[in-house]
């Protein structure tokens, strides 16, 4: 049974509340901050405050050449945002108000205007009412907004909000690479909307729980809802592990919208070891699975792990380097059978605490000629991209 009945005086009230968001930003109590963002830097403070809340956000331009046309022979895009052959992009200028006390009452909203929100946009929103066989560019999307109310240690959300699974994040200050990993483009949902509940249970355990409208939905095409569950166990100061679980029936396609569903499962585990202050190490696994999805009308499964090593060389100098591998068993996720993997090494240079810029280098390659090359006829086994990403932080 779908829960729009039950959000909609709480999105109502947010639109009043608040205004603007994302994982990073919220408070240790709502455990959606991923650990790649423990090597990233400390944003600055925020430049203008009202009310309580505080208004921060980035922006972030890039240029990126691939080697190949950016598409699987399927036609689906092989990158999440950096898809083009050879572009220039105004990935995104992020505007964020958030005020998320410890005790009371306050919210959330985030927006994304520019080429990233087209990608992101969530089912049921204004951007995505027709999906992207309309062939329109969308370039603002409401990437979260939502009520929040704390009374420590326990808090709750109602509205839409990112997900809790993966490493890695959709506001590029979050992360330590310019491209996107496999996993958060091809394994796991971007956001949700529903009413998410967490408690610490003490310094060393989060968890939270919580019911939505399913996969990037605000408003679920299935008429089904998802079950959320989560936890966050830190034994000590240098290990942390995040678990997460969604459970729910999906459409096996939104666009276009088919006729089939099934269970669609999620489980995700991200370990984070920080060797030293500056050496940090995290492992992240999928295992993913939807009824009605498979060639034979049976079950698609996916499953894939990315590890990350992040090495802040100094104050101005961070390496980071990302290694992945992606068993699309059934093709449902990237339109292909095929096992995938890439490589990708970034180097940061972090002039002052407002600017960062990212050069990388990274490798793709399949079991399968899954790649079109930059004709967009040929098939081939591999990609191979260069990147160059600017960001202000404010």
């Amino acid at each position: 049974m779908s829960i729009k009945n039950c959000l909609l005086p709480a999105i109502a009230a947010a639109s009043i509340v608040v205004a603007s968001a994302q994982a990073q930003t919220t408070p240790p109590a709502t455990p959606e901050a991923k650990p790649a963002e423990t090597a990233a830097p400390a944003p600055p403070p925020p430049i203008f405050s009202i009310w309580g809340f505080d208004l921060t956000g980035h922006v972030d331009v890039g240029y990126s050449y691939l080697s190949g046309a950016g598409k699987f022979v399927s036609g689906a895009n092989d990158r999440v945002f950096d898809y083009k052959h050879d572009s220039v992009y105004f990935h995104a200028l992020d505007l964020t108000f958030t005020n998320t006390p410890d005790n009371g009452w306050g919210g959330l909203v985030d927006v994304t205007i520019g080429k990233d929100a087209d990608a992101i946009a969530a089912y049921g929103t204004i951007s995505k009412s027709k999906g992207p066989a309309n062939g329109a560019n969308h370039y603002v999307d409401p990437t979260q907004f939502y009520v929040y109310y704390g009374a420590a240690p326990f808090s709750i959300i109602a509205g839409k909000y990112v997900t809790n699974a993966g490493a890695e994040v959709i506001k590029s200050d979050g992360d330590t690479n310019y491209s996107r990993s496999i996993l958060f483009g091809y394994a796991i949902p971007f956001t949700h909307t529903g009413v998410r509940a967490t408690y610490k249970v003490n310094d060393a355990l989060t968890v939270l729980g919580g019911v939505n409208e399913g996969w990037d939905a605000f408003e679920s095409p299935s008429h089904n809802a998802t079950v959320e569950l989560g936890g966050t166990f830190t034994p000590t100061k240098t290990v942390s592990i995040v678990a997460s679980y969604y459970g729910g029936k999906e459409l096996v396609t939104n666009y276009p919208k088919s006729a089939a569903k099934g269970t669609r499962n999620l489980f995700d585990i991200v370990g984070t070891f920080n060797a030293t202050d500056q050496l940090t190490f995290i492992l992240n696994y999928d295992y993913g699975d939807q009824e009605q999805a498979a060639a034979n009308g049976g079950k698609a499964k996916w499953q894939g792990i990315a590890g990350y090593a992040n090495y802040q060389i100094n104050d101005q100098w961070r390496l980071s380097l990302r290694g992945e591998y992606f068993d699309d068993k059934d093709g449902y996720r990237t339109g292909v059978v095929q096992k995938w993997k890439e490589a990708t090494l970034t180097l940061a240079y972090l002039p002052a605490k407002e600017w960062e810029i990212r050069a990388e280098v990274r490798v793709d390659r399949s079991d399968q000629s899954a790649f079109l090359k930059s004709d967009s006829v040929t098939p081939t086994s591999n990609q191979h991209s260069a990147g160059v990403e600017v960001l202000y932080k404010f």
